[in-house]
């Protein structure tokens, strides 16, 4: 959408607001930076970088108030789970919410007025128009103009960014985030040996959940894995795996059997604010930017 807009294609747009968790791979921060010299600031589109702080950091911090992350959990009884998404809402949906309410000149705790309020861009393309709607706050309105202008699919957003020398747009997403799938573990494993270092280690540390909360006395019954096999991740089984075995390997654990295109790519969005893996619930907080 900023490419289309800078072009013309699309309006142009005031700004562009990118909302950083800390924690994305450096091949996304160069993107970003690609984009910004390239074609926002030719375009006199100023980019915004928003944070809500270092996700990886504060999970490991036993004095920081954390949103959790959805970590695969294993029970004491052997069953599997998952622990709650607050992830995207902290990091991604609140500094947004801030920011915006900043650029219409009304920060928290100023009431914004009726009638005042910005039009929002949100990417997402004709194959999961299901996840097109409305803001859950009046101060923004919620446009798809992927959709509404371009009726454009995910093919066609590929085949546009490989004719603007951008086929090489990595996904958006935390580095450690639970939802990746084998080929982006081993993408990482196989290509930054330091990312992966990293991951693995984050992995060991949250084994029993955050640190806050073993530090407030409310420890995870059961042990918290990045990986969606239940193992520490430097011996999950991220290389090839078949249809079979996964299926057989997910029996062994009481489970259903997931989506084998899923667990080999994860899902095919990045972590999108408005677009992530599953609902959104809405986001109250320090800033009452629901309200």
């Amino acid at each position: 959408m900023l490419a289309l807009s800078a072009e013309g294609t699309l309006p142009k747009v005031d700004y562009a607001i990118f909302a950083d968790t800390g924690w994305e791979p450096k091949a996304v921060y160069d993107h970003l930076d690609r984009l910004e010299r390239e074609i926002a600031g030719p375009a006199g589109i100023p980019i915004f970088r928003v944070s809500s702080g270092n996700i990886r950091n504060d999970a490991l911090d036993p004095d920081h108030r954390f949103a959790s992350m959805p970590l695969h959990i294993l029970n004491k009884d052997g069953r599997p789970g998952m622990t709650r998404r607050q992830c995207t809402g902290e990091y991604k949906i609140k500094p947004i919410k801030k920011k915006v309410r900043e650029l219409l000149g009304h920060p928290y705790p100023a009431r914004i007025p009726k009638g005042v309020f910005v039009e929002q861009w949100v990417g997402i393309s004709t194959d999961e128009f299901h996840r097109a709607k409305d803001s859950d706050v009046k101060y923004m309105r919620n446009r798809h103009p992927l959709i509404t202008d371009m009726n454009w699919s995910r093919s066609d957003c590929l085949r546009y960014l490989t004719s603007r020398g951008l086929a090489d747009t990595p996904k958006s997403s935390c580095l450690g985030c639970p939802f990746h799938g084998n080929a982006q573990w081993r993408h990482i494993r196989d290509t930054s040996p330091s990312e992966w270092t990293d991951v693995v280690e984050f992995d060991a540390a949250i084994r029993q959940g955050n640190a806050r909360a073993n530090a407030s006395g409310n420890q995870l019954l059961g042990q918290a894995f990045l990986h969606r096999s239940r193992v520490p991740l430097s011996d999950a089984p991220i290389d090839h795996v078949t249809a079979a075995e996964w299926a057989a390997r997910q029996h062994q654990l009481g489970d259903e059997t997931p989506d084998v295109e899923e667990t080999e790519h994860g899902v095919a969005d990045g972590c999108s604010p408005w677009a992530c893996r599953g609902e959104v619930e809405p986001v109250q907080g320090d800033f009452g930017l629901t309200s």
